[in-house]
């Protein structure tokens, strides 16, 4: 029954970057990998929203993982990354657009990496800042 400020339309939930039920359900596979030398730092764009990333780190190298270029506040010196030893792996549980990696030395990493996307778009994501993150 409509009332005053209401309406009769019918509700119909939309997928976005608040739906919990986007995080719920398995998702949609993504893979890649890479060998990285020297100081260069790699962006991994996703297509989608992520809901997990497991980076394994097949490399001699420690390779390190953040959700931030280099380059924005104080990522390295701040100690925002995660390094994955050499013949470990790491799953992140987390949300994000993009995923940047780098060589924890000068040396040579190659890493695999599968993600777990949501089907919510990436342009809904906001920027990770902060935190623990780039201050």
């Amino acid at each position: 029954m409509a009332g005053p400020g209401f309406t009769t339309k019918s509700f119909v939930p939309v997928n976005g970057i608040g739906n919990s039920a986007a995080y719920q359900v398995s998702g949609i596979p993504y893979l890649t990998g890479s060998t990285i030398s020297g100081a260069t730092e790699l962006q991994i764009s996703f297509p989608k929203v992520t809901k997990e990333i497991t980076v394994a780190n097949i490399g001699t190298d420690g390779l390190r993982v953040y959700f931030n270029p280099a380059a924005a506040g104080n990522v390295i010196g701040g100690n925002h990354y995660f390094t994955v030893a050499s013949g470990s792996s790491y799953t992140f549980t987390a949300k994000c657009k993009e995923i940047y990696l780098s060589t924890a030395a000068a040396g040579t990493a190659t890493f695999e990496m599968f993600a777990q996307l949501t089907n919510v778009p990436e342009n809904q994501m906001f920027q990770l800042t902060g935190s623990g993150l780039t201050d």
